[in-house]
């Protein structure tokens, strides 16, 4: 051991804990952490806002499994940084958020940017606290990386006041953290093939955190084996090869009406690594929490998460990844529910079929094209949106981790999600969809991009509105337009200006070479597709929308 600066000690432990990258904004509360980082080898990625790089360091969790990590400084730098927090607590993502502190001698006087963290963060993340000692920075960093991926992953934040990163110490480091996972019992999985061949029409939803390639690559082997459709959740697409016969849709925003029925008419559920909430049953009406009326098996690698709104007939508190591995392995044979899965299937492929939307550029041509001519292994990033249900109904997702995309509805995620997602993976094409709203909102990350060469694609969909919220306003307010309209920029030249390249498509038939430029850019490449005022989903027009409103 040797005398060292806090600074120092906590780059030395962020590089046992296998950090490569961080995500900051830089400020003087955490001078000696930056200096830290200097002769540490972990890259800095220096964003322009704190809401974009705590998004980064939250899609960094989402791809890895490991603790995405972010800088900030104090007061306006932490509120900043509050919404990326908020999408890894809903997303169970695992991520830490460093953020400097006022000196300890200044506490409780309102010193400059001073705040009460526990409080603020205090029910928003999974741990919060305040470091006062030097010498314990490797233990409750150490805590953090525990907790942030222990049972249902998600955020954790530390408070580190300037004077404690500045002093020096002398202790020891912790070694990599080893966190616990329960496995499935032997008897625990008997039971469920046991249940789940007594079933007449079994539905499997498979989603949460805590997967793998082979986790998915398992659970298709499974649904094979056994012929049981397999829905997901909202926005975890990825979790089964979408070109599988068993791969019937997923439970999100806009769902697949077939579907939605096809969950309140199966007699048995069995739920692996998901939440059972609000999204995945439409604001709780397609199951009633209080009379569910069939068989519930519930297994999530927290203990806290079954029973949380719906009572199961069996829950199982185990690894996701582990239980999927056991269910593929063992013996069973499917039921007499062929016909059921089939149909299943059936109303996925018929959902699929493109539903004609109004003007010269169809979202309904362009993502089916794309989900055939893109490499298996390119990965989407999209936030929040009625353009983000064109992707959902239309792309299919044939690996695992090929979607990032916030359960949380957080707009101005998409973007970036893809530049953590293209440092992450420099071999892979990542493309980040945005509403003319939604990419507005993190725009000013495009800097960003270009200073740490990362080329993503960006397809801004233009339609001069907040749509999804225009949306809700026609139906519940028809006609009566208030807050829901923006004035946007030439987004391509936006691009152009921050020194990436812009294009411009305004006919369906001209977004193919459109495309194929921006995959050869080298650098953030962005084209702006121009929709119809008329288009506001993939279902019905503005016009339908505002028709509906007023009959109800």
């Amino acid at each position: 051991m040797a005398v060292r600066q806090g600074g120092a000690i906590l780059a030395e432990q962020l590089k046992i804990q296998g950090v490569e990258r961080v995500f900051s904004v830089p400020g003087e509360s955490f001078l000696a952490a930056l200096d830290g980082l200097y002769d540490s080898g972990i890259q800095n990625v220096v964003c322009r806002q704190e809401g974009g790089a705590a998004m980064m360091a939250e899609a960094h969790g989402k791809l890895t499994g490991t603790p995405g990590v972010a800088f900030v400084t104090r007061g306006p730098g932490a509120t900043n940084a509050s919404s990326g927090l908020h999408v890894a607590m809903q997303d169970s993502t695992p991520m830490i958020l460093f953020v400097g502190q006022i000196a300890r001698d200044h506490r409780d006087r309102e010193a400059f940017q001073e705040v009460d963290y526990r409080q603020m963060f205090g029910g928003l993340v999974k741990w919060v606290t305040e470091i006062d000692q030097t010498e314990r920075l490797p233990e409750y960093i150490s805590r953090a990386f525990q907790v942030a991926m222990s049972g249902r992953p998600g955020p954790v934040v530390l408070a580190l006041p300037e004077d404690m990163l500045s002093a020096m110490a002398d202790v020891a480091d912790r070694p990599v953290v080893q966190v616990a996972t329960a496995m499935p019992a032997p008897a625990q999985v008997t039971t469920i093939i046991d249940r789940l061949g007594r079933a007449k029409r079994p539905l499997v939803i498979a989603g949460g955190p805590s997967w793998s390639q082979e986790a998915a690559t398992d659970l298709e082997r499974f649904a094979d084996r056994m012929d049981v459709p397999v829905a997901v959740p909202f926005r975890r697409q990825d979790h089964l090869n979408n070109d599988s016969p068993n791969y019937v849709g997923d439970l999100g925003v806009g769902m697949n009406p077939a579907l939605a029925k096809r969950l309140q008419e199966a007699d048995l559920l069995l739920v692996i690594g998901a939440r059972v909430g609000d999204i995945l049953t439409n604001g709780y009406a397609l199951l009633d929490p209080s009379d569910l009326g069939k068989t519930l098996i519930h297994a999530h690698p927290s203990p806290d998460e079954p029973g949380h709104v719906y009572a199961p007939d069996l829950a199982i508190a185990c690894d996701s990844a582990a239980l999927i591995s056991a269910l593929a392995d063992a013996n069973g044979k499917a039921g007499d529910w062929a016909d059921w899965r089939a149909a299943a299937r059936a109303d996925y492929e018929t959902w699929q079929q493109p539903k004609e939307t109004p003007g010269p550029v169809k979202m309904e041509q362009i993502i089916p094209w794309l989900s055939e001519h893109l490499p298996k292994d390119a990965i989407l990033t999209n936030g929040a949106g009625n353009y983000a249900a064109f992707v959902h109904r239309y792309h299919r997702f044939r690996r695992y981790k090929t979607q990032v995309a916030p359960t949380s509805g957080s707009m101005g995620y998409g973007f970036p999600a893809s530049i953590a997602a293209k440092l992450q993976h420099p071999d892979r094409t990542v493309i980040c969809f945005a509403g003319d709203g939604c990419f507005q909102m993190t725009c000013n990350e495009m800097s960003t991009a270009i200073q740490h060469g990362a080329a993503v694609i960006v397809i801004v969909v233009n339609n001069g509105k907040y749509g999804t919220i225009r949306m809700h306003q026609e139906k519940t307010y028809p006609g009566r337009v208030s807050g829901t309209m923006i004035a946007n920029p030439d987004f391509a030249a936006l691009a152009r200006a921050y020194g990436g390249e812009g294009q411009t498509v305004t006919r369906t038939e001209d977004f193919a070479a459109a495309f194929a430029q921006a995959q050869t850019a080298g650098v953030l490449s962005l084209i702006e597709v121009q929709l119809d005022d008329e288009v506001l989903s993939t279902g019905m027009t503005l016009s339908q929308t505002r028709e509906m409103g007023e009959r109800s």
